[in-house]
């Protein structure tokens, strides 16, 4: 797993690699304008073109940035809410698992609604730190068959706008596809990884965890440590797909760092180089009425303590 990060090293890296530029693309340069008269048959046929090329595009798609995602101490993360959440709900933070500050989750442990005042640092869509958002709560983690943690954060939705003019980025309760162009964005390094999914991983096993259809990144995505938490984005929707966990830093096989694929016939493959996320689609079916878990509803599959 991308292994949170000690105190000592992360303020080595805060000095340099840690400056990383921010990879927002700038808003779209307006185009020259016709004064208001202009009635000549070159501005006419310009317009029309511009009005069929608009409608055959389809509306444009802002491009990814880092507008609603955190900084942990040791990881990343992000702001997320459900398709069904109100602006009033309390807002909830996505990270893994493996970065919760009570240490990792052993085998089979799932962890429900135990108190927690842990800080995140909220960044803005150019990667700059707006404020700080405190949890009430950890919700949920697990480090089985998916590497999550969900805080309940002491704001509602509507209050980190009011505050910061900043939205959650919203679950995709469609599964990815093979071939998706996708973007970690990571609010520790304040740097986002561009790529596609490159497949699925029936099983993945790291050390003592087994996480179940893991989302393969293509080689581009090569995420460090520090990343781990990191929402996986659709770059076409802007909605979440993932949340960032692994990678197989020395090929080793199914040791910690060096997690092994393993298929349904019990194959093991090792991908020396090669990154990792978990699935986030079947997450908002845990969620009912007010943001509250209940791993009981019709249709989630988390697993249950």
């Amino acid at each position: 797993m991308r292994k949170p990060l000690v105190a000592a090293l992360s303020a080595l890296v805060i000095t340099g690699t840690g400056a990383a530029p921010a990879f927002a693309a700038p808003d779209a340069a307006s185009a020259p304008g016709k004064s208001a008269g202009s009635t000549s048959a070159g501005s006419v046929v310009e317009t029309a073109t511009s009005l069929v090329n608009g409608v055959l595009a389809g509306p444009s798609v802002q491009a990814v940035n880092f507008a609603g995602t955190v900084a942990l101490s040791n990881c990343s993360g992000s702001v997320v809410r459900m398709p069904a959440s109100e602006d009033n709900d309390p807002a909830l933070v996505m990270t893994n698992g493996h970065c919760l500050e009570t240490g990792f989750p052993e085998p089979g442990e799932v962890i429900v609604d135990q108190a927690s005042s842990r800080t995140f640092g909220l960044l803005n869509s150019a990667g700059t730190r707006v404020g700080t958002l405190r949890a009430s709560k950890i919700a949920y983690g697990t480090m089985t068959d998916t590497d999550m943690a969900l805080y309940q954060l002491t704001t509602t939705y509507a209050q980190i706008k009011s505050s910061y003019g900043i939205d959650a980025l919203v679950y995709d309760t469609t599964r990815p596809a093979a071939g998706t162009d996708i973007s970690v964005v990571s609010g520790y390094w304040k740097r986002i990884y561009s790529c596609d999914v490159d497949g699925f991983a029936y099983r993945l096993k790291e050390g003592a965890w087994t996480w179940k259809d893991s989302i393969r990144y293509t080689s581009a995505c090569n995420t460090i440590g520090g990343t781990s938490g990191s929402p996986v984005v659709d770059a076409a929707t802007n909605k979440v797909v993932g949340v960032n966990n692994t990678g197989n830093e020395d090929g080793a096989r199914c040791t910690d760092n060096n997690p092994c694929e393993v298929d349904a016939n019990g194959t093991v493959t090792v991908r020396r180089g090669i990154n990792y996320g978990q699935q986030t689609w079947h997450v908002p079916a845990c969620f009912g009425v007010d943001n509250k878990l209940d791993l009981s509803r019709s249709g989630c599959i988390l697993p249950k303590p």
